[in-house]
């Protein structure tokens, strides 16, 4: 079994990735600064032998043995990259250089969570890895999108250069368990005002798609890519089911009984019409899909939302983990 290093493992993503990194009988150490990672996320590991957690912030140097690196540290919603976009260029740069070089060192494989946001607003639908994208260097969606873009840069020029066993993954929109309710992505907005009897915000006509992924199954393409020998991507991750938002905010509605109505916003500048990913790459090299349906997914997020409201959870100050 290997020991296994995960950045970003107090969030979302990255503490279901330890989860399940346990289960498979791996040690693991989670790495986070909490600005949006929680330790509750990882409550019911603390006692496990096999992990350990160090709270570390990747832009600065990280001494630590591993086999394997799994790169998720970097704020992944508008809400969160947008409130210090100089430290979200930092993250995607800086900390990946160091991560990047701490493999170089140790003779690790690496596996970089990229997004689906490289390839901004898309001309090509759906989007393949070959496309390049449509990214507005200067907008303020940048800070993400481009620091994502130049860690795709590093990953594959210290693979070339320097012979570390760099992979990336393109991550589209993910839902599940866990996400913060005040990090403005469209599932977590939905649900929380749904389940407080709120108005159910639609940022423009609601007639933009997206494509939806269960957590448990990005975390299983997260695994197979790390562990198939000679495959380093970019591979996209992500549910090829396409829907419009309105039609989400309509599904959370009926599934959490709310009487919500539903009210119109305009849209963000820079915000992708529509978003689909085409997974032929992941079906061929990974033997990938996704397998969670959208109603068994948000059916069980919403019951997750329930309980963390009921124990009086509530949005965080985020200002308060910097």
């Amino acid at each position: 079994m290997a020991r296994i290093i995960v950045t970003g493992g107090a969030g979302f993503l990255g503490s279901h990735l330890c989860e399940r990194l346990l289960i498979l009988g791996h040690e693991v150490i989670a790495v986070d600064n909490l600005f949006t990672g929680r330790k509750e996320n990882l409550l019911s590991l603390r006692d496990n032998p096999k992990f350990e957690f160090y709270r570390h912030d990747v832009i600065e140097h990280l001494l630590i043995e591993g086999d394997q690196v799994y790169h998720l540290a970097c704020p992944a919603s508008p809400v969160h990259y947008q409130y210090n976009p100089v430290k979200t260029i930092k993250t995607n740069v800086m900390g990946t250089i160091n991560m990047l070089g701490l493999c170089k060192r140790l003779k690790a494989p690496f596996l970089l969570a990229s997004t689906s946001e490289v390839y901004g607003d898309p001309l090509e639908h759906p989007q393949k890895e070959s496309y390049w994208g449509n990214v507005n260097p200067i907008g303020p969606r940048s800070c993400y999108d481009e620091g994502k873009r130049v860690a795709e840069t590093l990953a594959v020029n210290y693979r070339q250069s320097n012979g570390v066993g760099a992979k990336i993954v393109r991550i589209f929109n993910t839902y599940g368990p866990r996400m913060l309710f005040d990090d403005g992505r469209v599932v977590s907005n939905f649900i929380v005002q749904a389940l407080l009897g709120q108005d159910i915000t639609l940022y423009g006509d609601g007639r933009q798609t997206r494509s939806f992924c269960f957590v448990d199954d990005l975390i299983e393409g997260f695994i197979l890519a790390m562990n198939k020998p000679g495959f380093f991507g970019p591979v996209n991750l992500g549910n090829p089911n396409e829907m419009s938002i309105r039609e989400l905010a309509e599904a959370i509605v009926k599934l959490t009984g709310s009487c919500s109505k539903l009210v119109n916003r305009g849209l963000p500048k820079d915000d992708p019409v529509r978003r689909r990913p085409d997974i032929t790459l992941a079906k061929q090299e990974l033997g990938w899909s996704p397998k969670v349906d959208i109603q068994s997914g948000l059916q069980k997020t919403i019951a997750d939302f329930e309980q963390r409201l009921k124990a009086g959870e509530k949005p965080r100050d985020i200002t308060a983990a910097v």
